[in-house]
């Protein structure tokens, strides 16, 4: 199934891009083709690769760990060699953590990969202090000089 997609740049501040989708597996695909997109836009061609795979592992993430009907997906340039990637969801509860996935798991790995691609990765909840309503989770790429 391809989704038609809806992003559009911001009119103002440090150029980005960001786009609800629904919280379906479908929608890491429109998230990478968005990363994608992005770092062709800003002429950056050499993070296409790793921006699609942390995208499509933080999109992952919360299709499986979150809750409710929708996420939000941000690509944005931080500088001219930086991209920052971040997903919304509605899981401030599910917070991420790092573990290590054993020689027969089939899954548990993405944010291993995310450690060790990104020059930082995070997240942080969204709402009031006692009672967020969501969290971001995040990642900073850096271009090779």
């Amino acid at each position: 199934m391809t989704m038609a997609t809806t992003a559009r740049p911001r009119p103002t501040g440090p150029p980005g891009y960001s786009e609800t989708l629904p919280r379906a597996e479908e929608s890491a695909q429109t998230a990478r083709s968005l990363a994608r997109a992005a770092v062709a836009t800003w002429g950056i061609d050499r993070l296409t690769t790793v921006a699609e795979l942390v995208m499509s592992e933080l999109v992952t993430n919360a299709v499986v760990h979150a809750w409710g009907p929708s996420l939000r997906v941000m690509v944005d340039r931080l500088a001219d060699d930086t991209v920052y990637l971040a997903v919304v969801d509605r899981a401030p509860r599910r917070t991420p953590e790092l573990r290590t996935a054993g020689p027969n798991d089939v899954t548990g790995r993405g944010l291993l990969l995310v450690d060790d691609i990104a020059a930082r990765w995070g997240h942080d909840l969204l709402g009031p202090h006692m009672r967020p309503w969501g969290k971001r989770v995040w990642a900073e790429l850096r271009a090779a000089p």
